[in-house]
């Protein structure tokens, strides 16, 4: 293949002698009897995964993780955070979920009915919970060498999600990153429910960093509510990162950094 090549304001040719693709992952799919369907799982392995090494890694699962959403800048968010010399996150194994219906999977049933007729599909967080600790995670447990430290990201909708997760079946995952949550999903009706606590691992502490953005002073008032309410566990250690600078469209990039940045303590 013959590409152009500039130089001193000439344009010359520039053979490559060899060609060999560039990939950060694979992509699987998974079979769910819980939702009746075929689901698209985006994996990217730390640099120094081997078949024939014994080293097991965490997991860090991903939200609106399709390849045209999350997947790739969270993939170098954390290519970067796990670099020796910054140490913000360690080496993990990257678990992005593609989406097939966010509005269905990330919502619990409201009784709003602005909320039905805007999101018509809503109500099935609950099928959506029971893949995720019924099947994705023995799913990624088995094929691939893991630990028991496992971080939840979400944002948006995603991040409603997270929170019941964290909620309802907090020992799920060790870590939770959520961003920008949509607790105002049916009048904020899951911030008037007593969560159950995680409680972490017997190496490390369960931890929770929540960031929002210049998103309205409803949002921003839940997720202070939401920090407070967790703030009561003495198992969790919490965060709340406000990014007046930022909004619900670019907010994610950054605060997956200051997650991880302050989730190692630095």
């Amino acid at each position: 293949m013959i590409r152009p090549f500039l130089l001193a304001g000439f344009l010359l040719p520039c053979s490559l002698a060899a060609q060999v693709p560039f990939t950060i992952g694979e992509s699987v799919s998974l079979r769910s009897v819980v939702l009746g369907e075929e689901r698209t799982l985006n994996i990217a392995l730390p640099a120094d995964y081997a078949d024939n090494d014994t080293t097991h890694y965490p997991v860090i699962y991903l939200l609106d993780g399709s390849a045209d959403e999350d997947f790739i800048h969270v993939a170098g968010a954390l290519q970067f955070a796990s670099m020796e010399w910054i140490a913000w996150q360690q080496p993990s194994i990257l678990v992005g979920i593609a989406n097939v219906d966010r509005q269905r999977d990330f919502t619990f049933p409201t009784s709003i009915a602005k909320d039905k007729e805007q999101y018509p599909t809503t109500g099935g967080s609950a099928a959506f919970i029971d893949f995720l600790g019924r099947e994705l995670v023995p799913y990624v447990d088995t094929h691939f060498r893991t630990t028991v430290d496992r971080l939840l990201i979400g944002q948006s909708l995603g991040g409603l999600l997270a929170t019941e997760v964290l909620f309802k079946q907090p020992a799920l995952f060790q870590r939770y990153l959520i961003v920008s949550p949509s607790l105002w999903w049916d009048n904020g009706s899951l911030l008037k429910q007593k969560p159950a606590y995680p409680t972490g691992t017997a190496n490390a502490q369960a931890q929770v960093f929540i960031a929002v953005g210049k998103e309205g002073s409803r949002m921003v008032g839940d997720a202070r509510k939401l920090n407070a309410l967790l703030r009561k566990s003495p198992s969790t250690r919490v965060g709340l990162a406000r990014l007046p600078d930022l909004d619900h469209t670019n907010i994610l990039h950054r605060a997956v950094m200051d997650g991880f940045r302050w989730m190692a303590g630095k």
